[in-house]
C-alpha cells in the first residue's frame, strides 16, 4: 500500500485533475492527444478478489495518475494563444535565467534549441512529473541544471563546494521524493543523497 499512499499524496488521479483543472474528459483528452499536456506519469492496474457471505467476487480497475503540475499547465495553455511548446521553451528558458547557477554543458548553451526538443517530448510523456514535484518546465529547468553543475563539480579535483552545494540544494526542491520502487535508482539517490553524503552537507530543511 505505501506506492498507492505514496500517488495519492503527490499526483492526482483523472478525476482529480479534471475537476482541478475545471475540463472535461474529452478536453483532457484531446490536449493528450494534440501533444499539449503530459500523459499520466503512473498507471496503477489493480485486481481486486473479495470473499463475502455471497462468495467470492473479482474485478479490475485501471487508475490513471497526473502530475499535480498538470491542472495549472492546462490553466495556462487557456490563458494565452502561444503554441504548447512555444510557451514551455519560453518558460523553460526564463527559469534557467533565473537560476544562481551557470553550467558550461553544451545542452544548456549551443545546444539548447535541440535539448529543449527532448525535453518537451519527456514532459509530454509524463516523465517529469515521476522526478519532478511538479512536472512543470521551472522544476524540469532547475533539475536538469542543478544536475550539470553537480556533475562538472564532483567531476573536478579541485570542487567549489559552495556552488556544489547550491546545485544540490536546487536539486532537492526541484526533484520528486520518488516513488518506494524507484528511489534506490533514482536522480535524488544519486545526485542529491549521495553528494550530500559525500560532502558532508547538511540536510536542509525542505519538505517532501
Amino acid at each position: 500500500m505505501e506506492l498507492i499512499d505514496y500517488l495519492d499524496r503527490h499526483f492526482f488521479t483523472r478525476e482529480q485533475l479534471l475537476a482541478c483543472a475545471g475540463v472535461s474528459g474529452a478536453h483532457l483528452d484531446s490536449l493528450v492527444r494534440d501533444g499539449a499536456t503530459p500523459q499520466p506519469s503512473y498507471r496503477l492496474r489493480l485486481a481486486l478478489g473479495c470473499d463475502s457471505f455471497f462468495g467470492a467476487h473479482a474485478e479490475e480497475h485501471a487508475i490513471a495518475y497526473y502530475a499535480k503540475g498538470c491542472a495549472a499547465w492546462i490553466g495556462a495553455l487557456g490563458a494565452t494563444e502561444l503554441a504548447p511548446f512555444t510557451l514551455f521553451a519560453r518558460r523553460y528558458r526564463e527559469a534557467l535565467a533565473a537560476l544562481p547557477l551557470r553550467s558550461l554543458d553544451a545542452k544548456l548553451n549551443a545546444g539548447l534549441e535541440a535539448h529543449l526538443r527532448e525535453e518537451w517530448r519527456h514532459f509530454l510523456d509524463g516523465t517529469y512529473g515521476l522526478c519532478t514535484r511538479t512536472g512543470l518546465p521551472e522544476d524540469i529547468a532547475a533539475k536538469e541544471l542543478a544536475i550539470c553543475v553537480i556533475r562538472e563539480e564532483t567531476g573536478s579535483q579541485a570542487a567549489d563546494l559552495a556552488r556544489l552545494k547550491e546545485a544540490v540544494d536546487v536539486l532537492d526542491r526541484a526533484s520528486s521524493p520518488f516513488a518506494p520502487h524507484d528511489r534506490a535508482r533514482s536522480s535524488r539517490r544519486r545526485y542529491v543523497d549521495a553528494v550530500r553524503a559525500r560532502y558532508g552537507f547538511e540536510l536542509n530543511n525542505i519538505c517532501s
